[in-house]
């Protein structure tokens, strides 16, 4: 029986897109025949996922997952086909696995990921896992994009809205470690999550936004000012008072507490800090907006039904 090589399991693996273990169990079966194996792999069913390669997945859920000391979370975007599955338990499922795994793995990007044994069971890949999940479940899986906190001096905390459509999750510090279960502290750093999925902020705060951004602003705001006809020396007044409430729409400690409009973040912050008697700032926090920027397939009727009289 001919040799089956790992560079064989990959060519077989690219032209399926079946599981790294199925392709390489059909080799053996089919003594390392290319041609053979593909059959093998089509006659199980396990060759499915290929077919489904090329469609368009932009629904989905994001999801997340924090251990219970606080101190690591993830969010992941992992996108389907249709809001039908990702609503189902099978789907939802596989999005915590993903979630945790990230969580244990660490990954630096979503092709390591990919790459890397399953956590929870080590003779799969990643890539393993969503292959047999879109055998599973019927339609085209993939891993979009993630972030992982691992809280340096703080907490991690994470939020999901409406189901899986936003995804946040905040980096808070904190000097007094025995705080970190106040509830006070917990009750804020929740609100931060709450924050960001509603008041969509850019960054934490100005010295963050970047330079490029701050001077497109400034121009179209000059731009704006002279287009009023504001006299041209005061036009440079008028858009530093404007850029400040720039601010306030895009830092997170500049924006106005959408539980109490009449403080800012960070006076909320600082109230917080001194009830519990510790300093605490956020962090850093990442959004994430299922499907956003997935361009998705556009047909109507007429075009279905000319398809399927083909």
């Amino acid at each position: 029986m001919a040799e089956v090589t790992s560079q064989m399991v990959k060519e077989l693996r690219e032209m399926t897109q079946a599981g790294m273990m199925d392709c390489k169990k059909a080799l053996i079966e089919a003594e390392g025949d290319i041609e053979k194996a593909v059959e093998w792999l089509r006659e199980k069913g396990l060759a499915a996922a290929a077919k489904k390669a090329s469609r368009i997945a932009a629904e989905g859920m994001v999801t997340s997952y924090v251990t219970p000391d606080a101190q690591i979370g993830v969010v992941v975007e992992v996108n389907c086909e249709t809001d039908f599955v990702a609503n189902t338990d099978n789907f939802k499922g596989f999005c915590a696995k993903i979630a945790s795994h990230i969580a244990k793995a660490n990954p630096a990007d979503v092709e390591a990921l990919l790459s890397q044994p399953f956590a929870d069971d080590p003779s799969k890949t990643i890539t393993d896992l969503i292959s047999d999940a879109t055998v599973a479940i019927g339609e085209k899986i993939s891993v979009r994009r993630f972030a992982r906190y691992a809280a340096a001096a703080g907490v991690v905390e994470t939020y999901i809205h409406m189901g899986g459509k936003i995804g946040v999750m905040v980096e808070v510090n904190n000097d007094k470690p025995e705080t970190f279960t106040n509830d006070a502290f917990k009750t804020y750093y929740h609100d931060l999550t709450l924050q960001i999925a509603a008041a969509r902020p850019t960054s934490v705060n100005k010295s963050e936004v970047p330079t490029d951004t701050l001077d497109k602003e400034k121009e179209i705001l000059r731009a704006q000012a002279l287009n009023e006809g504001k006299p041209e020396k005061i036009v440079d007044k008028m858009v530093e008072g404007r850029i400040e409430k720039y601010y306030k729409e895009v830092c997170l400690v500049e924006q106005p507490f959408v539980k109490d409009p009449e403080k800012s973040i960070t006076q909320y912050t600082q109230e917080v800090a001194k009830a519990i008697g510790a300093t605490i700032a956020p962090v850093k926090f990442v959004r994430f907006e299922r499907g956003e920027g997935i361009e998705k397939r556009q047909e109507n009727l007429a075009d279905e039904i000319a398809k399927m009289s083909k």
